[in-house]
């Protein structure tokens, strides 16, 4: 029986979804966007395995009309990689065996929206180690993230990217971007684009199933 509650570790708000399986499943980290909270996510719910456990936790920072995100709020600004160094480190604090006996945490997947998807991309190519595979949604990569790639931090990394033509909160240019930026960094990208505004089409929510069903 999968277990789905919300439960508070160390100051963090977290839903959580954990599968009746006999062994440590994998664990989807969930980040939600700007002025969401740890009940955004649940939307993708259904679209990722039901054998992982699933963790989305709330932002850290309020977010001036209501919810919640990952880095102190700058009026029209984009982020900068730094910015999510405080959330980058309180996650890694996180995800702990302690905190998580049920999940293997030796390689994370990690599943972000908007502002969860630029601190999804900071995460991955700072801590490319832990991280597994990932997917951004809707999302753009915080600024001084071409320099990180240099490296190619992400080499054998899977990357799904998502974005809408239509999206008038976060251009779709910069979803083109980070998708060559990601490949760039050794990243395997499949990107899906369709005609819609700051979400996800019925075609990229099947490409988002399909990415981590073949995992």
């Amino acid at each position: 029986m999968v277990r789905d509650l919300t439960r508070t570790i160390n100051g963090w708000v977290i839903r959580q979804r954990i599968p009746d399986v006999p062994e440590k499943s994998p664990l989807i980290l969930m980040l939600h966007g700007w002025t969401g909270d740890e009940n955004s996510m649940w939307v993708f719910a259904n679209r990722l395995p039901d054998k992982s456990t699933l963790v989305a936790p709330r932002g850290l920072y309020p977010a001036p009309a209501g919810g919640y995100g990952w880095h102190e709020h700058k009026v029209k600004v984009m982020p900068w990689v730094d910015d999510f160094q405080p959330a980058i480190q309180a996650l890694l604090d996180l995800l702990t065996p302690p905190n998580f006996p049920e999940a293997d945490l030796t390689s994370i997947h990690v599943v972000g929206f908007s502002q969860g998807a630029a601190l999804t991309y900071a995460l991955a190519l700072q801590h490319p180690v832990l991280i597994r595979d990932l997917a951004g949604l809707s999302g753009f990569l915080p600024e001084g993230s071409i320099a990180l790639a240099r490296n190619r931090p992400l080499t054998g990394k899977r990357v799904f990217i998502a974005h809408g033509t239509q999206d008038d909160m976060v251009p779709v240019e910069r979803a083109r971007q980070a998708a060559e930026t990601l490949e760039q960094a050794g990243a395997q990208v499949n990107y899906c684009e369709d005609d819609v505004g700051h979400k996800l089409s019925a075609s990229c929510f099947r490409g988002l199933e399909d990415f981590f069903s073949r995992d």
